[in-house]
């Protein structure tokens, strides 16, 4: 059984399967030695240390483990499912025990999403290090798969979970139980005959390149096929003029199309003989709709595209609230892992609450609560040690300082001796300035939010009498923290470098009495908005709110999944997710008069017309774990921005179908002021008797869609993807004030009536 297993997997798709043909198993000895496997300890406390036997499973991409004492029970992750392998003491439970076990032992996984890490200790450095070099290999072959092998180890996985006797055969009973596994609830007899038209050599089972035909015949997507036999001059291939004609009509490229159109063929045709012929099979056309750049986001708003130099006060800043915590506000688990996952999302400010602690060392925790205390010293390594990984712009370390004169002065020595030169200590030339630098003027630096003595000025000057630690006050440059009065004190007496902090509910005050002024505020100077003090649970507010008035630090609670948090990734999804998103132009000048309550009556009032017609769903995640339960999916379109735009519409939903849902179901939205408008996809399962249950979501501005025939990749709820779920919709965005034409009407009508005729088919068959 074994064998014809290896066989099936090395046969299925006629030729290795992806993962043992890239990484080239038989010429690794680290990959050999993770095959046969590992005893490792794996340690979750300084008191929890106990053995497990780790094994790579021959698929390449599941470990499997257990304990000596368990029986036959056993534990397995995907390898997909690790984000990154740390080496040495890089967890606090293994700096715990860095006395018992030296670091060469020692590893961590880090795993996507909010699941926790795995620290492990092996028996040997040797044995260490295969286990660290061999998931590295492992994990940069993953990402360095294309559409088409991701597809071919996704179709491999199904086909493990559905041969439960491992025969390296199918038979229709299994096939059945596969079908439910994958969303779909197929009618008995239409399996059926799939089953026996798949099945070539009549043995009753399916087996190799029969499963693959089965697979294919059952992910057919009539959908792009439509619009591919629409455009196709026989109904066979896309020349290369039918493919310019699809990207100039649909896709509305103008620029350069014939040479792009030769680009698509040549990175995404599989046929080379069409290659020769400069034309695109309808496989072709799927892996082009299916890739980042048949994505809904525009490519070219993924790298940094925006003037990085303007004032800081300029961007909104990706922004983290008690960046500490894992979970909730009274009870739950500080941990510097809070600062490394937020960093490694592009957050650009987090928040330290500083404590005194014993031996004169201070501490970050939640103050006058249960929640645990982690050392100020291990939370600035943390910092130094991820701040510009994934970003080089400038990191704000908002500090909420509660400790003694004294232990104030540990904190000033910990933040210049383990930050160094990357902490901002002075300004950029050190004279006064009339201004905030820019973020490209600070990259790679870390500023200090926080308490002041006197102003910059006084400091240059050398007066002022010492209410706080000179040497953390010293510290502080750009962004010292001060009490808010009024909207007119502020612009007669504050300072560039003054930064005031507002709870949720002040900064909703302040834009419902005077909006225009909060936004003046916002051009002139930094403002900081974080969460009531009731949300105990770690709940988050809607940050664009916030955004709508020009607050740039919106501080929310990384570790709560929600709406918000997508809205927020949304945002800084842009601009290489550097953690900073330029504002709009109406938005950064004191005289433009922009009111987020009143904003259609500016003259920045523009409005545009969004129309998505969503076509179909493909492999949407299971969600009830239900025995034989099958989601019934709806699609949501809410736009999120200024609160005229503020809209919500579903599509009907599809009994019994996650697998190829179809739609066809247009929705409409008018976006009156674009440039602060986010649009997020939701997929649910529709309940009759209770709420509905989260599948999927995606979101992003406004200002980053493509139009045309495009697909949505979905996130989970943590923020991660789901390969190889989707959405597929066609996108058009008009401009309101165009004049009014013929031609135009004509085009509506009969957008109008190909969608009716359409939905009437689909519905008829």
């Amino acid at each position: 059984d074994q064998t014809h297993s290896k066989k099936l997997s090395m046969q299925m798709y006629g030729h290795t399967p992806p993962s043992l043909f890239l990484l080239g198993i038989q010429g690794d000895d680290n990959l050999q030695s993770m095959i046969v496997g590992t005893v490792m300890r794996k340690i979750k406390s300084r008191t929890w240390k106990k053995q497990r036997y780790f094994r790579l499973q021959e698929d390449c991409m599941t470990i499997w483990y257990k304990s000596k004492k368990a029986g036959n029970a056993h534990s397995t992750f995907s390898v997909g499912d690790v984000e990154a392998v740390r080496e040495g003491h890089q967890s606090e439970v293994l700096m715990s025990i860095a006395d018992d076990f030296p670091p060469d032992r020692c590893f961590t996984l880090v795993f996507r999403g909010r699941r926790g890490n795995l620290d492990l200790v092996a028996d040997s450095a040797e044995e260490a290090q295969a286990w660290i070099k061999g998931l590295r290999k492992l994990i940069e072959n993953l990402e360095n798969m294309g559409q088409s092998e991701k597809l071919d180890q996704w179709i491999c996985d199904w086909f493990k979970k559905a041969d439960k006797n491992k025969d390296g055969r199918m038979n229709f009973k299994e096939v059945q139980d596969l079908l439910k596994m994958m969303n779909v609830d197929m009618n008995e007899h239409h399996a059926l005959r799939l089953f026996m038209m798949a099945d070539n050599s009549q043995s009753g089972t399916l087996e190799d390149d029969e499963f693959v035909h089965f697979y294919k015949m059952l992910t057919q997507r009539e959908d792009v096929l439509r619009v591919f036999q629409e455009y196709s001059g026989d109904g066979q291939k896309l020349s290369l003029q039918d493919l310019e004609d699809f990207l100039r009509e649909q896709q509305l490229e103008c620029e350069g199309v014939e040479q792009h159109a030769l680009d698509l063929i040549e990175r995404y045709e599989p046929s080379e003989t069409a290659k020769m012929f400069h034309a695109m099979s309808i496989d072709g056309f799927l892996m082009y709709l299916s890739s980042p750049e048949g994505s809904i986001f525009n490519p070219n708003k993924r790298n940094i595209f925006q003037d990085m130099n303007q004032p800081l006060c300029h961007y909104f800043i990706s922004s983290s609230h008690n960046t500490y915590l894992l979970e909730d506000q009274l009870r739950g688990q500080s941990s510097v892992e809070g600062y490394i996952q937020a960093l490694k999302r592009g957050c650009r400010c987090v928040e330290v609450d500083c404590w005194d602690g014993p031996n004169c060392e201070p501490v970050v925790y939640h103050g006058h609560t249960f929640t645990s205390k982690i050392l100020f010293k291990d939370v600035v390594i943390a910092v130094g040690n991820y701040a510009f990984k994934v970003s080089e712009y400038p990191i704000i370390l908002s500090i909420e300082n509660h400790c003694s004169v004294e232990q104030q002065k540990v904190m000033a020595q910990h933040l210049n001796q383990i930050l160094g030169d990357k902490l901002l200590k002075t300004t950029l030339d050190g004279k006064i300035p009339i201004g905030l630098p820019s973020p490209e003027d600070l990259k790679g630096k870390i500023l200090l939010k926080g308490k002041k003595i006197g102003g910059l000025e006084e400091r240059l000057n050398g007066k002022s009498k010492p209410r706080l630690s000179k040497e953390l006050s010293d510290c502080v440059v750009y962004c010292k923290s001060v009490h808010f009065c009024s909207f007119k004190h502020s612009r007669i007496h504050s300072k560039f470098y003054e930064i005031s902090s507002f709870t949720e509910s002040k900064a909703r005050k302040l834009m419902r009495e005077t909006g225009a002024e909060f936004v003046c505020h916002n051009a002139r100077q930094l403002t900081r908005i974080y969460p009531s003090g009731l949300r105990t649970d770690s709940s988050n507010f809607n940050p664009q709110d916030m955004w709508n008035a020009g607050c740039q630090i919106v501080a929310l609670n990384f570790q709560t999944a929600g709406v918000e948090m997508d809205l927020n990734d949304g945002l800084f999804s842009q601009n290489g997710r550097c953690g900073y998103v330029l504002k709009p132009d109406f938005m950064r000048s004191p005289d433009k008069g922009f009111d987020p309550e009143n904003s259609p009556n500016h003259e920045t009032h523009q409005p545009l017309s969004l129309c998505i017609q969503v076509i179909s769903g493909q492999q949407l995640p299971k969600v009830n774990i239900k025995e034989g339960s099958i989601v019934d999916p709806l699609v949501r379109v809410e736009i999120h921005g200024v609160p005229q735009d503020q809209a919500r519409q579903e599509t009907r939903y599809i009994e019994n179908n996650g697998f190829n849902p179809v739609w066809y179901d247009t929705l409409n939205f008018t976006i009156h002021i674009p440039d602060l408008a986010l649009v997020r996809f939701v997929v649910e399962d529709y309940d009759k008797t209770s709420k509905n249950d989260f599948v999927g979501q995606y979101t992003l501005p406004f200002s980053c869609i493509q139009q045309g025939y495009r697909h949505i990749h979905l996130l989970s709820k943590d923020g991660t993807s789901i390969p190889p779920s989707s959405l597929f919709v066609h996108i058009r965005v008009t401009d309101f004030t165009k004049p009014f034409s013929f031609d135009n009407l004509c085009l509506k009508f009969a957008a109008f009536f190909k969608d009716l005729f359409l939905s009437a088919k689909n519905v008829l068959s």
